[in-house]
């Protein structure tokens, strides 16, 4: 019997525990150092096959663009693959968007494994992540399944074995646009770029040094998005006087502090302490991303 649904397809969203611009290629695009750590604040999918070819997406949460990267993810496969199949695709939308925190990635790539599954197509992992990559920087992230130390444009993933943490992230209701904060004359584009040490496990994730995950570097973006969204150095200043660091992801204008290993939570998120109009929760790290088996 075919498959004809795919339903409660989870998509995390991730934090860059640093992240560095190390230089810029000479067709513009910058080349980037980080860490991302895959965290439990999901968006959640389902899908369900047509035989008609069509595509369409309904919005159970709030409204999305039209063209949205899940469905142009899902577009581009279904192009890529000839496929004459469709589907219907439902997503409640939890993560916040426009705060770096990858949601609209993470939806992408959920979209193409699941699709890759519904429709039988059995593309590897490695042929998924190179139309993700046309799709979006983070979305081979997401595809490779592991926390990694990413260079390049964001196709280049190390697997990293992390030790488990929770984070206190919040998000001002403002939404900073990515190429806005790449454009900008005062970006830093020339840090130092690190060198990732240390021996391969059995299932080929390098030890990470431990400072990556309690502290290093800093986000070169901050500084510039700081300048355009004074909400984002209030988050920070928020975060740091309660837990003692904070660091924005990605470009903004989500913040997050490290609050502790992920055992329970000492105390739920101070959500009444938030000004009006942001959100924020207590995450906790994944090990891995729940539809690592997936994709071969």
């Amino acid at each position: 019997m075919s498959l004809r649904a795919l339903f409660d397809v989870p998509a995390p969203a991730k934090l860059n525990l640093f992240l560095h611009v190390v230089g810029r290629r000479a067709d513009g695009y910058h080349l980037l150092q980080s860490v991302f750590v895959l965290v439990d604040w999901t968006d959640t999918l389902h899908f369900e096959l047509r035989d008609d070819g069509a595509l369409a997406r309904h919005d159970l949460g709030p409204a999305l663009p039209a063209q949205d990267l899940c469905l142009r993810a899902a577009t581009a496969l279904q192009s890529a693959s000839g496929t004459g199949l469709g589907a219907d695709i439902s997503i409640l939308k939890r993560v916040p968007w426009g705060a770096g925190l990858g949601g609209g990635s993470s939806d992408a790539a959920s979209t193409l494994l699941a699709l890759n599954r519904l429709w039988q197509l059995r593309w590897p992992r490695a042929r998924l992540a190179e139309l993700g990559l046309a799709l979006g920087a983070d979305v081979p992230f997401f595809l490779g399944g592991h926390n990694a130390f990413v260079e390049g444009i964001g196709e280049k993933l190390t697997p990293l074995a992390l030790p488990a943490a929770r984070y206190a992230v919040v998000k001002p209701p403002t939404a900073i646009a990515t190429q806005d904060i790449f454009m900008h004359p005062e970006l830093v584009r020339n840090t130092e770029a690190a060198i990732l040490a240390g021996s391969l496990d059995e299932a080929g994730r390098t030890g990470a040094p431990a400072a990556w995950a309690t502290g290093f570097g800093k986000n070169d973006l901050q500084p510039v998005a700081e300048g355009r969204c004074p909400e984002v150095a209030q988050a920070a200043r928020w975060l740091q006087a309660r837990y003692g660091n904070s660091r924005m992801t990605g470009s903004g204008s989500a913040v997050f502090a490290r609050v502790g290993t992920a055992g329970p939570p000492v105390a739920n998120f101070p959500e009444d302490e938030l000004p009006p109009g942001w959100v924020g929760r207590m995450c906790r790290s994944l090990a891995e991303h729940p539809l690592l088996g997936w994709a071969g």
